[in-house]
């Protein structure tokens, strides 16, 4: 019913050798991870406004990339259901921080995203938007 292949593979991959294509380890793609999440977390911080908070977070981006992160610049103040739409999207942000950050066992990410999960969350409890 079906004809087996006679050509060769186009895919350079087979027949390769694993050494010749770079591989990341899972500790670096976890680093990668962390960074990313940790990265965008920075700017919904900034977007908010939490200075203290972003300076923190900043210093963790640096350290796990090597490099400070590019900030953008602070935006005026938002309305009530803006700034709750921030805090929801910060808190998911923190809580996929802390489970990367946990997953490599880096136990100052993982205080940091519980703190920020937990500054969020008391944020939607006064806005009652929880």
């Amino acid at each position: 019913m079906y004809e087996p292949i006679r050509t060769k593979s186009v895919d350079p991959r087979i027949g390769g050798h694993r050494a010749d294509y770079p591989r990341s380890s899972r500790s670096e793609a976890l680093d990668i991870q962390l960074a990313g999440h940790l990265a965008a977390l920075l700017t919904v911080t900034d977007d908010l406004g939490l200075d203290e908070a972003a300076a923190r977070i900043a210093a963790e981006v640096a350290r796990l990339r090597g490099a400070q992160p590019t900030r953008a610049p602070q935006q005026p103040g938002h309305d009530a259901e803006a700034a709750a739409a921030l805090h929801h999207r910060a808190h998911d942000l923190a809580a996929r921080a802390l489970l990367v950050a946990a997953s490599r066992a880096d136990t100052t990410v993982a205080i940091l995203a519980a703190e920020r999960m937990d500054a969020h969350a008391a944020a939607l409890d006064l806005v009652g938007a929880h």
